[in-house]
């Protein structure tokens, strides 16, 4: 069903650009570079293996805030709307160990929880002001196909009460809606810079050997955009 999606949706766009109109018009490239923050503790589902892990690890799901980079592909409709394509990258690995529980010798139970996103994205925005203003405000709103890899690596403490050494690993592939606003400044008909602000939401699902069944993918990213029109 979702290569189903995902080519209907290729189909759409190619269909799109070979539009006169559009085939036409002037297309840019947008380099991002940005700061990812998953959403909080209080915005979980009980089912999250993040706020599972809280039960019995010392971290913060902030602790996940990082660095995100990508870039999209914009095609203007017409003066006041225009379609994204993009891709983005995020990855972040957070130290914890067990909050109750050391091991014989005293020292810490250590561990690495990693979450790894990259985000594919079609969005269509809305520029009041048109394309072509010197001060171009817009929002917009799409949908996001986000493949995800999470892992839990070190030691860990069986039924038993035995330190063992694991790595657990869940990964797949789940879409949910992504919506933006932002604000452009071009200084050229070439180059244009802005600032964005980006909301998705998605959820993935985990096997029985995590702590919880779900992991929450969502959250907001502040983005500076560097535009390259051709």
């Amino acid at each position: 069903m979702l290569r189903k999606t995902m080519l209907a949706a290729v189909l759409m766009v190619a269909a799109m650009v070979l539009m006169p109109g559009v085939a036409s018009a002037q297309q840019s490239l947008s380099l991002n570079l940005g700061y990812f923050t998953l959403r909080g503790l209080d915005s979980r589902s009980n089912e999250d293996v993040l706020v599972n892990n809280l039960n019995y690890h010392v971290f913060d799901i902030k602790d996940f805030n990082n660095a995100t980079v990508g870039g999209e592909w914009l095609i203007p409709l017409n003066p006041l709307f225009e379609v994204g394509l993009g891709v983005g990258y995020f990855q972040r690995s957070v130290p914890s160990v067990y909050s109750d529980y050391v091991a014989d010798d005293g020292s810490e139970i250590e561990q690495d929880f990693k979450l790894r996103m990259v985000p594919m994205t079609g969005i269509i925005r809305f520029l009041p002001t048109g394309r072509r203003s010197a001060v171009q405000p817009y929002i917009g709103a799409g949908i996001g196909v986000i493949a995800w890899r999470y892992t839990e690596t070190g030691e860990f403490i069986d039924n038993n009460g035995d330190i063992f050494r694991g790595n657990f690993k869940g990964s797949g592939t789940n879409v949910g809606p992504v919506v933006v606003g932002g604000i452009r400044f071009p200084l050229s008909t070439g180059f244009a810079f802005g600032g964005e602000v980006r909301y998705q939401r998605a959820e993935g699902s985990l096997n029985g050997d995590f702590n919880g069944s779900k992991i929450d993918l969502g959250g907001i990213s502040y983005q500076a955009s560097f535009i390259f029109r051709f």
